[in-house]
């Protein structure tokens, strides 16, 4: 289960910094509203992941 939640925590980093990345002045600059969409997603969900497995946790369910 700790695995779990590390792997969440984890995922909720690289969304932030997927958000953080500076592709300005790269080939990879075009994509940049892609990749900010991508980080937001990923933030959103493990973090409502993690509130919904904290919620069961403390339900004992």
């Amino acid at each position: 289960m700790d695995r779990f939640i590390f792997l969440m925590l984890a995922s909720i980093l690289a969304g932030f910094a997927l958000l953080k990345v500076p592709l300005a002045g790269t080939f990879l600059s075009g994509i940049e509203p892609i990749t900010d969409l991508i980080g937001l997603l990923a933030m959103l969900i493990f973090s409502l992941v993690l509130i919904y497995k904290g919620l069961m946790a403390l339900l004992g369910k």
